[in-house]
């Protein structure tokens, strides 16, 4: 939460100045977490310490044609994996470990072979990678052969670098209680930004600081959740678009009187996804951002939505957990996953991350097709 005014460094609190006779201007405030630290931290990454520019504002994000590098990667991973490298599944559906490979210097079939185990795998972890410390700009340039690079509309970002989305926590032992203060759990299943008209596609997240133990993420198969569903209910769902917002987001960041860098937006996207690389069907709701399911009363989208976001959450059996270690970059796609936090050390240390996120194409689906029509020759 932003401290109060009376609580405020002087780097943050509103100053009027002399503009000229007769007028009162504004100067812009900037929140940085070193300030407020004491103008010194312990953050083994302080280029990677979140700031807030109140005075930064972008316009609404205009479409672009993306292209997924995936659709035209070598099936057999010899740029990615090459001899002496190490994969490792996690479950049978969702998740793999990577070791022996560095991302940062992977070639252009590299990179789409990357895509595309990503696409199939839904989330890989790659250990001992350099990410944290290269320059900045030239984690931002790998990122971006993945698609246009979101600017996240309140997040934290490092100075002079808003294309880089900040996950940051000094977790006291008092914050801990009074963040299950109200809660029973800290899970929170989600799908980056999905209000966006092109929500994100490969996801990059990279470990700067954490806790010794704890402070995992865990993954759900989207993929897998539709798969489970019963046909009746999957022909159903096919043809239903859900709304998703950003809204409540943007408010909540103006109530802890923080920033909103670009107008909040919402967007229509189907129940049901098709991934253009593979071809899956995934669900395609979160409970970060879906509101409801257009064309149904409350109670009946209440219902389904309800049913859906539970049975996302509940799928342990389609879901993978990634701990932290340092110099881990995780992979994930978002177009077929959610994805969730856990708050749960009381150790104090610092959980510090960094994410690339680059948008994928506009979320569609493809024809219903029966399992009888499906086994025909």
């Amino acid at each position: 939460m932003a401290p109060s005014i009376a609580e405020a460094p002087a780097s943050q609190i509103i100053v009027p100045v002399k503009a000229d006779p007769g007028s009162i201007q504004e100067k812009p405030r900037v929140r940085r977490i070193i300030d407020e630290e004491g103008g010194k931290t312990t953050a083994s990454y302080p280029n990677y310490l979140p700031t807030w520019d109140y005075a930064e504002k972008y316009p609404p994000l205009e479409l672009f044609n993306h292209v997924d590098h995936g659709k035209d990667a070598d099936p057999s991973f010899k740029h990615l994996l090459p001899e002496g490298s190490k994969i490792q599944k996690l479950t049978p559906t969702i998740g793999s470990e990577v070791t022996g490979i560095q991302l940062s210097k992977l070639n252009p079939a590299g990179k789409d072979q990357l895509a595309l185990l990503v696409a199939q795998r839904k989330v890989v972890a790659f250990r001992d990678q350099d990410f944290a410390d290269l320059p900045i700009q030239e984690a931002l340039d790998f990122g971006g052969y993945f698609g246009r690079h979101h600017i996240h509309p309140t997040s934290g970002s490092p100075e002079g670098y808003p294309e880089i989305h900040l996950v940051h926590r000094n977790n006291n032992a008092w914050e801990f209680d009074q963040y299950l203060a109200e809660k029973n759990s800290s899970v929170s299943w989600h799908s980056d930004v999905t209000y966006e008209k092109q929500p994100p596609g490969t996801t990059f997240l990279y470990l700067l600081d954490g806790p010794e133990v704890g402070g995992d993420t865990v993954f759900v198969d989207q993929v897998e959740a539709y798969n489970r569903l019963s046909p009746a209910i999957k022909e159903r769902l096919h043809g239903l678009k859900a709304i998703h917002s950003g809204f409540e987001q943007a408010e909540n960041s103006r109530n802890r009187d923080g920033v909103v860098r670009r107008e909040p937006v919402q967007n229509e996207h189907p129940i049901v996804r098709t991934h253009p690389v593979t071809g899956e069907k995934a669900l395609y709701v979160n409970a970060g951002f879906t509101r409801s399911i257009v064309g149904l009363k409350k109670e009946e989208s209440d219902a389904l939505l309800g049913f859906l976001l539970a049975h996302v959450g509940r799928g342990i059996d389609y879901q993978a957990r990634i701990r932290w270690a340092p110099g881990t970059v995780v992979v994930w796609d978002n177009r077929v996953t959610a994805h969730s936090a856990i708050i749960d050390w009381t150790t104090g240390e610092r959980r510090h991350l960094a994410r690339i996120t680059p948008q994928a194409e506009q979320p569609y689906e493809t024809p219903y097709i029966s399992e009888e029509a499906l086994s025909q020759p």
